[in-house]
């Protein structure tokens, strides 16, 4: 295969959504290579070349594209040309895919897509069909996510399965907490069990069912277990997250916590609880056993080496979260974080691989 120009398009941090935090690592591996990254949000202050930051909203995606797309590998981990197609902004990328004459990697990390896909109106329904029709190759994040686009939407394109999970250097669960974060956490680590959770204040997520789950194990046990929430904050609804915290003064909340600084806080807790309803895989969950620390988690996702529950049943997320405070499990967390190392290894090649970047590339 030539050699042609890469570009990624989607997220980087802050927020620190999974997708953001998994852009940010290729971005990194990739950097020898001289890719391009097409950045919706993140932080506008970082000194990188690299890095193009456009306002979507206004169509900055067509004139980043204009100036870095002919031709190119375009890999695209944003969500309005796919899994939300908008009315205007995916007949504009499709308009500039053919005058350009870049190849469009989708890369879907969506996990909700299926079923929110069941409620599409006719005119998403449309759009949908317009954006299939036009990817050129599919990059997934989870063997649902191929099924389903094999099996139900029928896809003929390439789909290559390649979790979001990335390596990340070994010396990352030592970076430190900056001075703020460690003031904030002090209350928390001064709880005799500590529970922590990522996610954002929506319902999806589980924070209510973490806190609920923790309040119970408090009234049960008469132990003082805290609770900290790690808020991405890219998404919020108000009255949930009053809901949440009302008259828990043992949670803390961490907003916009540095992928690095993230280890630090899941080193110091006992347990992890990832509560999402739609994972696709769940990053966050595999640096938790990076990091040594038990996972609980809903039983979508990566599962492997975890103790899982049905999203919304409280009363098992008590159970496991009880078992893992107080009954550890047997399985050797060690050696679930080498296979997941190499993993990580194994899922970066996949997406060089796909983008025609050499082994030794990157």
């Amino acid at each position: 295969m030539s050699r042609r120009k890469v570009v990624i398009l989607g997220p980087l941090p802050p927020p620190y959504g999974g997708v953001s935090v998994y852009l940010a690592a290729l971005a990194e591996h990739l950097k020898a290579c001289g890719v391009r990254v097409v950045a919706l949000c993140g932080d506008r202050s970082r000194d990188d070349r690299r890095v193009r930051f456009v306002n979507h909203r206004r169509l900055g995606v067509i004139s980043a594209l204009v100036a870095e797309g002919r031709g190119a590998r375009v890999l695209d981990a944003s969500h309005f040309h796919f899994e939300h197609p908008h009315a205007v902004l995916l007949p504009a990328w499709l308009a500039l895919k053919r005058a350009l004459g870049f190849t469009w990697y989708k890369n879907v990390h969506d996990g909700s897509l299926p079923a929110r896909h069941r409620n599409f109106g006719a005119a998403r329904r449309f759009l949908f069909r317009r954006a299939v029709a036009s990817v050129d190759e599919f990059v997934v994040v989870s063997e649902e996510l191929r099924r389903w686009l094999r099996e139900e939407i029928k896809v003929t394109q390439r789909v290559t399965l390649a979790p979001s999970l990335l390596a990340v250097a070994r010396d990352a669960p030592d970076a430190p907490l900056s001075a703020g974060a460690e003031k904030q956490l002090a209350p928390y680590l001064r709880r005799a069990r500590r529970v922590c959770s990522v996610g954002v204040f929506i319902e999806d997520y589980g924070f209510a069912h973490a806190a609920e789950a923790v309040e119970r194990l408090r009234e049960e046990t008469g132990e003082d277990v805290g609770l900290a929430l790690l808020d991405g904050t890219f998404a919020r609804d108000e009255a949930y997250r009053r809901a949440v915290l009302a008259g828990r003064d043992w949670i803390t909340v961490l907003e916009n916590v540095p992928n690095p600084e993230v280890y630090q806080v899941l080193r110091r807790s006992d347990v992890f609880v990832r509560a999402f309803a739609h994972e696709s895989y769940g990053i966050s969950r595999v640096e938790a056993i990076w990091c040594g620390t038990p996972v609980v988690a809903t039983n979508v996702g990566e599962t492997r080496g975890m103790l899982t529950y049905e999203f919304g049943d409280t009363d098992a997320l008590c159970a496991q979260l009880r078992r893992a405070l107080y009954d550890p499990p047997r399985e050797d967390l060690a050696a679930w974080a080498e296979t997941y190392r190499r993993e990580a290894g194994e899922h970066l090649q996949a997406i060089k691989d796909v983008l025609g970047l050499r082994k030794d590339e990157g």
